[in-house]
């Protein structure tokens, strides 16, 4: 089932054409990558899940009904512009953003106390946002954005100012609030996070959406035919017997073997490319190189470009 639907949404700022007829699913209990280069039109979408900004045509399905404001209610989202009043302190300002979310005083303490043991920040309660730094805000407006439940989690750049091992932290957070049933819409530049993440994703270019899926069904369908050989023997011989059915893309030497990334054309076979490298040396491994989401991204936004220059 999907928990969110966008249908045909368009929007155009004054000249500017940020979404163009973008249609997506965000399946119920999914983390889902909304990519795209800067300017793409993610922020735009985002705010308009948010009902910040509507659209000038198309329609938003949220929990199986057209989205109206008391769904805010239910969506939590954490923006990648940070909006912590400065000057107030820590704890006040998170329980009046947790009482805004419609939860009684009582029952917000009670989970931000439990939210501070966890992030071990009980420490912080009254000091002044201003005195911490940008990833202890970070951490304070993620607790303010998960805390009163929401069925839909939005979260923009999660990451940004985070060392490692808070990044970490985080990252398991997000898996355990997916693994309780919310549905997480995570968008960030950090393709390695989305591998890691995200079980579906939907990439924006110039205002279009131009591809969506699972992240592994994806990944599947842009392989293209490359493997990564371990040799040891005449790699010489091999390389100047190597037939228009092959090409060696790349070769790294190490600890005594030679590493062959070898692509196979002309519907070749991997068992002809071994029975071809046998005579030469040992092969000691062989897999399949599988794109991962940076180098996808990367071709599918060049190849979207060069459409629209031509």
């Amino acid at each position: 089932m999907n928990f969110l639907e966008v249908k045909e949404v368009n929007k155009i700022f004054v000249n500017h054409q940020a979404l163009t007829n973008v249609s997506l699913s965000v399946p119920e209990g999914n983390i889902f990558g909304l990519l795209g280069p800067n300017g793409a039109g993610k922020t735009t979408l985002i705010r308009i899940i948010n009902n910040i900004t509507l659209p000038d045509s198309g329609q938003i399905i949220f929990n199986g009904e057209p989205l109206k404001p008391e769904h805010v209610q239910h969506i939590g989202y954490l923006p990648e512009e940070r909006g912590l009043y400065k000057k107030m302190k820590t704890g006040e300002q998170a329980l009046y953003f947790a009482q805004l979310r419609g939860l009684k005083r009582h029952e917000a303490m009670k989970k931000l106390k439990y939210w501070f043991q966890k992030f071990e920040i009980e420490s912080w309660w009254n000091k002044k946002v201003e005195e911490l730094s940008k990833g202890m805000q970070q951490k304070i407006q993620f607790i303010v954005t998960i805390l009163h439940e929401p069925k839909l989690l939005i979260f923009d750049e999660p990451f940004s100012g985070f060392d490692p091992i808070n990044v970490n932290i985080l990252k398991q957070e997000i898996l355990n609030l997916r693994d309780k049933g919310s549905t997480i819409i995570f968008s960030t530049h950090n393709m390695a996070s989305v591998e890691e993440l995200c079980d579906n994703i939907a990439l924006i270019n110039n205002s279009k959406k131009v591809l969506d899926g699972n992240v592994q069904e994806i990944k599947q369908k842009f392989k293209s035919n490359v493997f990564d050989l371990h040799f040891k023997g005449n790699f010489d011989k091999f390389s100047a017997s190597v037939s228009a059915n092959y090409k060696i893309e790349e070769i790294i030497k190490e600890n005594g073997h030679t590493i062959c990334r070898t692509k196979l054309l002309n519907n070749t076979t991997t068992n002809q490319l071994i029975s071809t490298m046998l005579p030469f040396g040992e092969i000691v491994g062989m897999n399949e190189v599988i794109p991962s989401v940076n180098d996808i991204f990367i071709r599918v936004v060049e190849s979207e470009n060069e459409k629209t220059e031509n």
